[in-house]
């Protein structure tokens, strides 16, 4: 008895990452000491990550990403921000809004106070008419140099990958699009000669099964009830109204494409570059034609390329859905019967057995006689390729019908017998009692046959792949077709060399070493596909009177990039002949026409203007799960065809998932409209838009539950710059993406607070205030001026160093801090007193740096906020001598070194860090109102910049302090008071009469205790440490010593009463200024030590000689004495 293989029934696709999320609280000053720091480092140009991985650097921002995502959700509930004036409530009241400016014209700006549509940021007030006047004056459009070429900046080009038009756009689209704009706004403002090429894709299978899918479900028929011409014509119809939808949302979401350059894959231009392409790749012969098995989709219709096909793992035996069969279909089952056959056993035409299996030997040679069919004869052959230990070691072959048996049918000249018709029935070389039968249901009846001829054994589960079709999910059947085939192997090599050798920069690196994959194993591309909606194949069969030709001759082929052409050839070819040409009734595989995409938007094969000085495209940005249908392909046909790259830089982003993790699709109605995102809807009619399209009830109503779960109040109205912003701050080139509506609800209140900012910064704005001509330092500013510039600097640095790694994520967290931790919530506050009692040039001062700090963080996040930050732009009056008329093509900030300072830096850390203990003591004790406070600071220096940013400090202090003093290192310490120590001041309380002083001194106990922990865990961690056994980044070493400081700190004395004479105070402060002062010098060393590469034994080392070791001693003395 012979074994068969495993059953077929074919014989043969975080958390947000690393965006830094809208803070729901206040950040304490030592956190912005770290962030100052952080952006200091990036300024340096210092490396962050000397030992670590990409790899591992993208999981830890994934990781970073998962808390900030969370503390985003949290904003998202929590209430409103103080500076928002209008409610949710209030906002649905309000009534439908109107835009008052006409189509194109520059937009009316509507008053700022006493408007109900001006209180609060609202999306549709903000972003509406914007667009229309962008497209009116041209922005878009590229500019050359007055001599007509590319500007001295360069170019930068991108031909935005197409959109299918088979339906609406997705959150995948928006990703894409977001990122896209991004740089080619960034670059536009940089004053490159900037270009963003839209378009749409024709999409041939998925249009074609869409299309008929309608076709069937709202008219009961097909395509061939219409015919190819009616058909098509159908399609086009599709094709217009999907693609007016494409293009509206991509304007709604703001993209900057340049619309006089729209393509089509099917549009006049691409119709020639797809022709130029086959006719000459055939010519070269790199396309030829081959009767060879090919992946069939029976649903569809046509043949398949390998990469449109998923292969489904079974782990024993399963029942599949099997478009067509009302029945679940089983798969994944081994067949045993007297003789090996299995349910593709009507094409079987031999017997394989390993040549040294002994039980066997003395049959190679003969034949066996199919049980069904006796006049085929099956004769056994010998080959290694057979496993003797699996099953009983004989293997029948179906050539035609089988991957693998296809080629030992060709090495032993074997008969292809193809027993299926296109449609997935049996012909009539299946044999008579199974022609006409639907392939799944011949299968059950040949058990039944084989049982009553008692040939049936058994049948067990067994692992398995199944074949499906990416599209229509069915089973894919290996058949024998006539098809045109594209030689690779030639093609890939040099594609591979160009990545290699950095022509082309794959990001993210897993991405490149995916390439590298493929590209290494690439097969021949099968380039028909039996569709009527497509490039129809320009080859010709020539058919010569009184012969039979055959179909796979490749001498009675002839290609010609007109009929006219093709007829020359075949002439030529047969000079005496009577002829007829007839052309191949296929389309080609979409992706041909894609490949091209770079080339043909351009305008090749015509030598234009465009593709003379904006060819090579600088970047193709789009999803890594194209990279072989369309990346690896349109390198390859770039390099074939104009010895050129398509591109040098390529990123592909992530994939977007459900807040489950779950892939979105269509079939489970979790795929998220981006204009329901924008604009917001109800649940209701969530539900109703699944009414629309072609979903199966029961997938309806499985979608219709997970709305239900997911969006139970609807979908909010978040406006296009925080979809926008959002999209941006997830992507960190790591895994993929889980969207969560709240996280881009948090984001639209980030907006809100750059609006009242922005108000707030207007409002004070005197009538004809004209700002400097350019940035620049007087020399009069404030501490607080040079600070506020010298962030302003820095960010502006960071920002274009991310952007330029493609660090996408990054750049989000650059701007949050500038603008909500530093301009917001620092200097606005800062600059308050100044406004209202500083003298004249004071306020002079404050105005314009208030205006630097804030127009240069709207241009800063502009490529980002295209709406918000034009609306507030427009409202800044403009510099003397600045014509600029969009914000779009206003210079985007860059470092200047005049603003660099390094000192105002340094000295504001010290007012922070006074205003910090002055807010976490306040708040510690819940002080309302008329708190005292007193800062004692340890060295003079301190003492000196404290007392001259006393109206700072009190600024940024809150409300409840009523009074603030600052303390020289030597002044004698108020009694009754709650102290809290930072690293360079300790701030002192009045609570007298406000707190139980025994629970206090409790709580203090309990924390000292708590810090020594801490202290005790860091110093294991350093002393972990290994230059030779570690790889350990010196900026994760930095930050554990920073711990460890943090704690030493914390150690040296919490919270507790002053109940001592002066001299005890003194003598603690005299201690603790001595310890901070080591703990500087061991800050000192390590960034010495980091910028010099020395040693990080001696960071460790210092460390650990600082401070002295009985200072824990002391802090004991210091508690038994207060006690």
């Amino acid at each position: 008895m012979a074994t068969i293989g495993p059953t077929s029934g074919s014989g043969v696709a975080n958390s947000a990452p690393g965006n830094k999320q809208i803070p729901t609280k206040e950040r304490t000053p030592k956190e912005r000491e770290r962030q100052t720091y952080t952006l200091q480092y990036q300024l340096d140009r210092t490396p962050l990550m000397n030992f670590f991985s990409v790899e591992r650097e993208h999981k830890k921002a994934e990781k970073a990403a998962n808390f900030a995502q969370k503390k985003a959700k949290l904003a998202a509930t929590a209430s409103p921000l103080k500076s928002s004036k209008i409610s949710a409530k209030d906002e649905q009241q309000l009534p439908e809004y109107v835009e008052q400016t006409s189509p194109g014209k520059k937009k009316i700006p509507r008053p700022l106070e006493n408007d109900p549509y001006t209180k609060a940021y609202l999306p549709k007030v903000v972003e509406s008419s914007w667009y229309d006047w962008w497209e009116q004056e041209g922005v878009f459009n590229p500019e050359f140099s007055p001599s007509g070429g590319v500007k001295p900046a360069g170019k930068f080009v991108i031909s935005m990958p197409p959109p299918n038009v088979t339906g609406a756009l997705h959150c995948g689209h928006a990703l894409g699009n977001a990122l896209q704009d991004l740089l080619i706004r960034w670059h536009r403002m940089r004053g490159f000669t900037t270009v963003w090429v839209p378009g749409c894709d024709h999409a041939g299978i998925s249009t074609h099964s869409v299309v008929e899918k309608m076709l069937c479900n709202r008219h009961r028929q097909t395509r061939h009830d219409l015919g190819r011409s009616k058909f098509t014509e159908l399609v086009w119809s599709w094709k217009a109204e999907y693609h007016e939808k494409i293009n509206r949302v991509q304007k709604r979401m703001g993209g900057s494409m340049d619309w006089s350059r729209e393509a089509f894959t099917m549009d006049k231009n691409s119709i020639a570059a797809v022709k130029e392409t086959f006719c000459r790749l055939h010519e070269e012969g790199f396309i030829y034609r081959s009767d060879r098995l090919v992946s069939w989709c029976t649903a569809l219709n046509t043949s398949l390329s390998n990469l449109e096909v998923d292969n489904k793992d079974l782990s024993g035996r399963t029942l599949l859905d099997v478009p067509g069969y009302k029945k679940k279909v089983e798969f994944g089952v081994l067949t045993y019967f007297k003789y090996p056959v299995e349910e593709t056993m009507l094409g079987d035409t031999g017997i394989a057995v390993h040549p040294q299996d002994e039980r066997f030997k003395h049959l190679v040679g003969k034949s066996a006689v199919h049980p069904f069919l006796p006049d085929r004869r099956l004769p056994i052959i010998a080959d290694e390729y057979v496993d003797k230990e699996f099953g009983t070691g004989a293997v029948k072959l179906t050539p035609a019908h089988d991957p693998n048996d296809y080629n030992l049918g060709k090495k032993h000249n074997l008969e292809f017998i193809n027993i299926l018709t296109d449609n997935g029935l049996l012909n009539s070389k299946a044999g008579p009692i199974f022609e006409g039968k639907k392939r799944f249901d011949a299968r059950y009846a040949v058990v039944e046959e084989l049982q009553k001829l008692g040939l049936f054994v058994k049948k067990e589960s067994h692992p398995m792949k199944v074949p499906l079709c990416l599209k229509s999910k069915d089973i894919i059947e290996p058949l024998i077709k006539p098809q045109w085939w594209m030689r690779m192997k030639e093609l890939a090599e040099p594609a591979i060399a160009v990545v290699r050798n950095g022509e082309i920069k794959i990001q993210p690196e897993k991405a490149e070493k995916s390439y590298y994959r493929w590209m290494e194993n690439i097969h021949d591309w099968c380039l028909s596909r039996q569709l009527w909606w497509g490039h129809q194949i320009p080859a010709y069969f020539i058919c010569l009177e009184a012969e039979d030709g055959d179909q796979i001759d490749n001498n009675l082929w002839v290609t010609g990039r007109t009929e006219a052409e093709a007829e020359d050839k075949a002439r030529n070819r047969f000079p005496n002949a009577k002829l007829v040409l007839k052309q191949d009734p296929d389309c080609l595989d979409t992706w041909f026409s894609a490949g091209l995409w770079p080339l043909s938007t351009l305008g090749w094969p015509k030598k234009t203007p465009d593709f003379e000085k904006l060819f090579p495209t600088s970047c193709l940005e789009t999803g890594w799960d194209i990279l072989f249908f369309w990346i690896a392909r349109m390198i390859m046909l770039s390099l074939k065809l104009t010895g050129k790259v398509p591109f040098t830089d390529v990123y592909c982003h992530s994939l977007i998932r459900n807040s489950e993790g779950r892939k979105m699709s269509k079939s489970l109605g979790n795929v998220i409209d981006p204009v329901d995102i924008m604009e917001g809807i109800d649940l209701e009619s969530l539900h109703a838009k699944l009414l629309v399209g072609n979903l199966d009830p029961t997938e309806v109503a499985r979608a219709t539950k997970y709305q239900k779960t997911a969006f139970p109040q609807g979908v909010p109205e978040c406006g296009a710059d925080a979809l926008r912003f959002t999209l941006i701050s997830y992507t960190t080139g790591g895994g993929d993406i889980n969207f969560d509506i709240k996280v881009m609800h948090a984001y639209r209140r980030f907006c809100n607070k750059i609006c009242q900012a922005s108000r707030y910064v207007l409002g004070k704005l005197p009538s004809g205030f004209v700002p400097n001509a350019t940035v620049t330092v007087t020399g009069k500013e404030s501490v607080a001026e040079r600070w506020i510039l010298h962030r302003f600097n820095a960010a502006a640095a960071a920002m274009n160093e991310a952007l330029k790694a493609r660090e996408f994520s990054k750049s989000t967290q650059i701007a949050v801090q500038y603008i909500y931790d530093e301009l917001c919530d620092v200097f606005i506050e800062n600059s308050k007193a100044i406004t209202a009692d500083g003298s004249p040039e004071q306020q002079l001062s404050t105005l314009n740096a208030l205006y630097t700090a804030l127009e240069g963080g709207l241009k800063l996040i502009h490529p980002m906020m295209p709406f918000l930050t034009e609306e507030l732009w427009q409202r800044l009056p403009r510099r003397s001598g600045d014509s600029t008329k969009s914000i779009m093509i206003a210079s985007y900030p860059q470092f200047d070194r005049t603003l660099e300072d390094l000192a105002a830096s340094q000295e504001y850390d010290v007012i922070l860090g006074c205003s910090k203990g002055v807010r976490s003591i306040i708040a510690k004790y819940s002080i309302k109102d008329n708190g005292k406070v007193y800062v004692q600071c340890y060295d003079a220096e301190t003492y000196k910049i404290a007392s001259c940013g006393l109206t700072s400090i009190k600024s940024l202090s809150g409300k409840g302090v009523a009074a603030i003093e600052i303390l020289a290192p030597t002044a004698t310490a108020p009694v009754g008071c709650a102290i809290f120590i930072a690293s360079s001041t300790t701030t002192l309380l009045d609570i007298r009469g406000r707190i139980q002083v025994e629970k206090e001194i409790q709580s203090m106990k309990s924390k000292l205790e708590k810090a020594k922990r801490v202290v005790g865990d860091q110093k294991k961690i350093t002393e972990q440490w290994s230059d030779e056994n570690q790889r350990i980044s010196e900026a994760a070493k930095a930050a554990e010593l920073t711990k460890l400081q943090e704690a030493e700190a914390e150690w040296g004395g919490q919270q507790f009463f002053q109940r001592q004479d002066s001299a005890s105070f003194s003598a603690h402060a005299n201690y603790l200024s001595e310890y901070l002062q080591q703990s500087a010098n061991v800050k000192q060393q390590t960034e010495n030590q980091e910028e010099t590469g020395s040693s990080p034994g001696r960071v460790k080392q210092s460390f650990q000689e600082q401070p002295p070791a009985e200072r824990w001693d002391s802090k004991k003395r210091l508690l038994n004495i207060l006690e």
